[in-house]
């Protein structure tokens, strides 16, 4: 399922981040990458040492913990250490697909993927986050403050910027879900739980819903 979340940040969040991430310095990004991502990639992250750094990580945490459509979509168990990443001017990152297990003490799994657009569309061109699913590409440029979440098994690219600079927050969620279609049954089956309730209050259907939702996690659950 890869689903996009409009305003996951607000207007004063956004802003309070992005003043916080000008005051930080940035590194070449490749350091965090895999032995064979390093040899696509070619962006600027923040450095993850710097106090400030750790500010806006707390800030992006702090709205995804709050946002509903995040935390039934994705089942977290856990996140990585969120990076933020810039792209000037003829950087990009080449095809590649996310490390499956992350951490080098504390391991975990990557599941899902999420990235946070920071700084407006009109802002750059080019920059495209760019899926491949079978045969077709699937591409994203967002508004600021919005993200778009997405398997961790997906091939990805993010095309060069060809003017001004691309601003984003990356991160990945284990989930107590482990597969991609099964969270998706579970997610459709809440939104509709929470639509028959909405509607009828706790009806039979309601109650058939959640017996159904409820004995699907037992079966599904990695925990």
């Amino acid at each position: 399922m890869i689903l996009t979340i409009d305003n996951l940040l607000s207007p004063e969040q956004l802003s309070q981040l992005n003043d916080l991430l000008r005051e930080v310095g940035f590194l070449d990004g490749r350091k965090t990458a895999g032995w064979h991502a390093k040899l696509v990639k070619a962006n600027e992250q923040s450095d993850s040492k710097d106090p400030k750094t750790t500010q806006a990580r707390q800030l992006l945490v702090a709205a995804l913990g709050a946002n509903a459509t995040f935390n039934l979509a994705v089942m977290p168990r856990s996140l990585r250490p969120i990076l933020f990443s810039r792209y000037r001017e003829g950087m990009a990152y080449g095809a590649h697909i996310d490390d499956a297990i992350m951490g080098r003490t504390a391991l975990a799994r990557s599941d899902v993927s999420l990235t946070v657009f920071l700084n407006p569309p009109e802002d750059y061109d080019g920059g495209e986050l760019i899926m491949e699913l079978g045969g077709e590409s699937l591409s994203y440029k967002l508004a600021a403050g919005s993200a778009v979440i997405y398997p961790s098994t997906t091939l990805h690219r993010v095309a060069e910027v060809t003017r001004g600079q691309r601003e984003v927050a990356v991160t990945w969620a284990q989930s107590i879900v482990r597969s991609a279609e099964q969270r998706e049954i579970l997610f459709d089956i809440e939104k509709v739980r929470r639509t028959v309730f909405k509607e009828k209050g706790k009806c039979r259907e309601f109650d058939l819903l959640s017996k159904s939702h409820a004995n699907l996690m037992r079966l599904w659950s990695d925990v």
